[in-house]
C-alpha cells in the first residue's frame, strides 16, 4: 500500500486574488502556508468522498503548488545579474535565462514512511511520521537517522517497503546577456553567475540546452555541510524569446519601393552596402549575400532546419575574419568559438549531491537559433577538424556517458540536435600537410589548403573570395583603413551609410520572423536544374552526383532566404535563379566544373 500520494495542483494567483484576496496572498508571500491549506481541503474532501480508502492520516497528502503566472511587478521577478542572493523569502518568484548545462534524470524521494521502534507505542504502526520533500531539503534532509518519535521520544526507523520516489533532474542557467562573452558584444560592467535549477516529476525533460525559458520557481537554501548553496525549485516552465525591434527602417522602406522594377535590385543593394563600416562597399559581394542568407535562416525551429552554413576559402583571413565579427551581432544569437574551446559538450561531475553526471554546452549548443564562427579551420587540430566534420553530417551532439565513472552500472549515449549556422574560414593560401590523392582531384575544384575536403563538403555554401586583380583589392582595402584613422566616425561612403548597423539589425529582425512560400515557377525551375545536374553529374562521376540534400539546401534554404532577404512572403522563379547560381558555384567548388550542365538544363 502506497503511504504517500501525490496532488499537483497549477495555480495562477491573478485568478485566485479576484476571488479570494488573502488566500491569493498566502500562495504568493508563503507558499509553505498556502500548501497547508490545500493539504487540509484535499485530505477533507477524499475523506468525505471517499475517494481513496487508503489514506488514513492527513500526513499522506503530499500537495504540490505550482504558480503557473506572477503579477507583473518587479518585486516578483529575479534577475539573474542581480547580487547578492538569498536574503529574500521564499517565496515564488519569475525568471530568465538561457540553460547551459543539466544532469541526467535521477530519482529523489517524494515521501517516506517512519515507524517508532518501540512496539507498544502506537507510532509503531499507522501513518503519523509521514516526511515529504519540500523545496530547498536534499536527500539527506528527507530520509535520515536521528528521528524521534513525538510520543514517545524513541528513534524511528524508516518502512523501505513505503517510500516512494519521484523524478528529479538539475539545470544550469544563465542570464542571456552572458553570451556577449562568448560573442563580439560589448561586454557589459555586470557579473553573470549561474544557478542552479531542480526540475522534478512532470517537469523533468522539459527543458533543452540552449534555449531559453522563463520559469517560476521558489529560492532555496541548500544545506550540504559546510557549505549553503542557493538554488530555485521550479514550479512552471515555459519557452521564452528575446523580443528584438523587428521595424524595417524609413531608409530601407524607400529602397524596397524604389527598387520594386526588380526583384532582384534589392537584395543586390542590400548585400552590396553590407558591411562598409569593415570593408568597401563592391567587395566580397557574394560573400555578403551569402552571409545575409544565412542571418536570415538562422532561427530555433526544430521541425523546420532550415540550416545554412558558410565556408570562406581566402588568402587574406584578417579581412574575412572582421567581415563575420562584425556580421555576428546581427544574427539572433552568436557565438564566437575559440579553436581551444569545447565545441560540441563537455561533461563533469555534479557538485549538488545528485551522483549523476553535469552536461555543460558548447559552442554550437550555445548558438542555438543563431550563428557559430569557428573561425579560420588551419588553426584547429585534426581532432576538432573531425569532430566538426561529424556535428555537421549529423546535424547532432552525441554524449557518451561512461557509467562507472558517474555513479551508473551502464552507460549511456545522449544526443542534441545542432539548430545554428556555422561560418568557418579556410585559408587557401597555406600549405597542405597532406595532399590529396591525384585521383580525387577533380578539374575546377577549389583549393582548400589544410583543410580536408571532406570536411569542407559538409559545408552549405562555400564562396570563393578571389578578386580578379589583387592590386585594386590592397588600394581600396588600404585607402579605407587610412580614412577610418584618419577621419574616425566620419562617414566614408555616404551613399552606404544610410544604412546603419541598427537598420540592418531591425531588417534582418523583420526578415528573420517572415514565413516564405514555394511558387509553382521556383518549384519548376529547381526540380529542373536538380534533375539536369544529377544526370549530368552522375555520369560524370558517381562521387559528385547532387544528393537529396542538395535539392533541400536549393529549396528551403538559399530560395526560401533570398525571398526573405527580399522581403517577400512567397518564393519567385527569379529567387530560385539566385538559389541555383549559388549552389551551382558551391557544387562546382567541392566537385569540379561540368561546363555541358548548362546544356543539359
Amino acid at each position: 500500500m502506497q503511504a504517500v500520494y501525490r496532488f499537483s495542483f497549477d495555480v495562477n494567483p491573478s485568478d485566485v486574488l479576484e476571488l479570494d484576496a488573502t488566500l491569493g496572498d498566502c500562495i504568493l508571500h508563503n507558499p509553505l502556508k498556502a500548501t497547508s491549506l490545500f493539504q487540509s481541503v484535499c485530505f477533507l474532501s477524499i475523506k468525505t468522498l471517499s475517494l481513496i480508502d487508503h489514506i488514513e492520516t492527513e500526513n499522506q497528502v503530499n500537495v504540490v503548488l505550482k504558480p503557473t503566472h506572477l503579477p507583473p511587478f518587479p518585486n516578483y521577478c529575479l534577475g539573474l545579474s542581480e547580487f547578492p542572493r538569498g536574503y529574500g523569502p521564499m517565496r515564488p518568484l519569475a525568471l530568465e535565462g538561457l540553460v547551459i548545462a543539466m544532469t541526467r534524470v535521477t530519482k529523489y524521494t517524494q515521501g517516506a514512511r517512519f515507524l517508532c521502534s518501540e512496539e507498544t507505542c502506537p507510532c509503531s504502526r499507522g501513518y503519523q511520521h509521514i516526511r515529504v520533500h519540500v523545496p530547498g531539503a536534499t536527500e539527506s534532509a528527507t530520509v535520515r537517522s536521528d528521528l524521534f518519535c513525538f510520543l514517545c521520544s524513541s528513534p524511528l526507523k524508516e518502512d523501505v517497503k513505503s517510500r516512494v520516489l519521484g523524478d528529479k533532474q538539475l539545470v544550469e542557467l544563465i542570464h542571456v546577456r552572458a553570451l556577449d562573452v562568448w560573442g563580439v558584444h560589448d561586454v557589459a560592467s555586470l557579473r553573470y553567475q549561474s544557478v542552479t535549477l531542480f526540475l522534478r516529476d512532470e517537469l523533468c525533460n522539459s527543458m533543452k540546452i540552449g534555449h531559453l525559458y522563463r520559469i517560476v520557481g521558489i529560492p532555496a537554501h541548500v544545506h550540504q555541510w559546510p557549505n549553503i548553496t542557493w538554488s530555485v525549485e521550479a514550479c512552471s516552465v515555459q519557452p521564452w524569446a528575446l523580443k528584438r525591434p523587428c521595424l524595417v527602417s524609413n531608409n530601407f522602406q524607400n529602397l524596397l519601393a524604389a527598387s520594386a522594377c526588380s526583384p532582384w535590385r534589392f537584395a543586390a543593394i542590400v548585400a552590396n552596402s553590407f558591411g562598409s563600416p569593415v570593408i568597401p562597399p563592391g567587395l566580397y559581394n557574394t560573400l555578403k549575400l551569402g552571409l545575409l542568407l544565412s542571418l536570415v535562416q538562422s532561427e530555433d525551429n526544430s521541425d523546420a532546419p532550415n540550416h545554412l552554413d558558410v565556408l570562406a576559402l581566402t588568402s587574406d583571413t584578417l579581412i574575412i575574419d572582421r567581415l563575420m565579427r562584425y556580421s555576428l551581432p546581427l544574427s539572433s544569437r552568436g557565438i564566437l568559438h575559440a579553436p581551444t574551446g569545447e565545441l560540441l559538450a563537455s561533461l563533469s561531475k555534479d557538485e549538488h549531491g545528485a551522483d549523476t553526471v553535469n552536461i555543460h554546452a558548447g559552442s554550437a549548443l550555445l548558438a542555438t537559433g543563431g550563428v557559430c564562427v569557428l573561425g579560420d579551420l588551419t588553426c584547429y587540430k585534426r581532432d576538432k577538424m573531425d569532430v566538426l566534420q561529424s556535428a555537421l553530417e549529423s546535424r547532432t551532439v552525441s554524449v557518451f556517458i561512461p557509467g562507472k565513472k558517474y555513479g551508473d552500472d551502464v552507460d549511456q549515449q545522449i544526443s542534441f540536435p545542432i539548430q545554428c549556422n556555422f561560418w568557418a574560414i579556410a585559408d587557401t593560401a597555406s600549405a597542405s600537410k597532406r595532399r590529396d590523392k591525384c585521383d580525387d582531384v577533380v578539374l575546377g575544384a577549389a583549393e582548400m589548403g589544410s583543410v580536408p575536403r571532406q570536411l569542407a563538403e559538409r559545408f552549405d555554401l562555400l564562396v570563393q573570395c578571389r578578386e580578379m586583380s589583387v592590386d585594386p583589392l590592397l588600394l581600396s582595402m588600404t585607402v579605407h583603413t587610412l580614412r577610418q584613422a584618419i577621419s574616425p566616425g566620419e562617414p566614408l561612403y555616404p551613399a552606404c551609410m544610410q544604412f546603419t548597423t541598427q537598420d540592418y539589425n531591425k531588417f534582418l529582425a523583420q526578415a528573420r520572423d517572415l514565413k516564405v512560400e514555394m511558387s509553382p515557377e521556383a518549384e519548376k525551375m529547381i526540380h529542373g536544374y536538380y534533375m539536369a545536374s544529377r544526370r549530368v553529374r552522375s555520369d560524370s562521376t558517381p562521387r559528385s552526383s547532387v544528393s537529396v540534400t542538395s535539392i533541400k539546401l536549393l529549396r528551403i534554404s538559399l530560395a526560401q532566404a533570398h525571398a526573405k532577404l527580399s522581403l517577400r512572403t512567397q518564393v519567385l522563379e527569379e529567387d530560385a535563379v539566385i538559389a541555383v547560381l549559388l549552389c551551382e558555384s558551391s557544387v562546382t567548388l567541392k566537385h569540379g566544373s561540368f561546363p555541358q550542365l548548362l546544356y543539359a538544363s
